[in-house]
């Protein structure tokens, strides 16, 4: 295979409350992260969440578009948060209210 023929194989993810979405490509060598969101389908197989500005990332940590993937790279394409997580543990705090869901109990003296 000449130079210029080398590809990567990589994983684009979209994860929704009831699915994830999962497509894997075959890529040229030195494909940017946004390309590969591209390619993936995903924009137009989903318009409604506006996949082409969403942020990125790659194993969990937060990429520019422009980030050139490597073989075996999962990008993983980011939705905006419904509630920013320190307001939301703020509030489970002042209602007593414990990360497993349940109420605090009182503390023993």
């Amino acid at each position: 295979m000449a130079e210029h023929d080398a590809t990567i194989a990589v994983e684009v993810v979209f994860a929704l409350p009831d699915v994830q979405h999962r497509v894997a490509l075959q890529l040229p060598e030195g494909s940017t992260a946004r390309e590969a969101v591209t390619r993936s389908g995903l924009v137009e197989a989903l318009p409604e969440y506006a996949i082409e500005r969403a942020p990125l990332g790659v194993y969990g940590h937060q990429v520019d578009g422009a980030l050139v993937l490597a073989d075996g790279d999962r990008v993983e394409i980011y939705r905006p948060l419904q509630v920013d997580p320190k307001t939301n543990r703020r509030q489970r705090v002042a209602s007593g209210e414990t990360m497993a869901g349940g109420r605090a109990r009182e503390r023993r003296r």
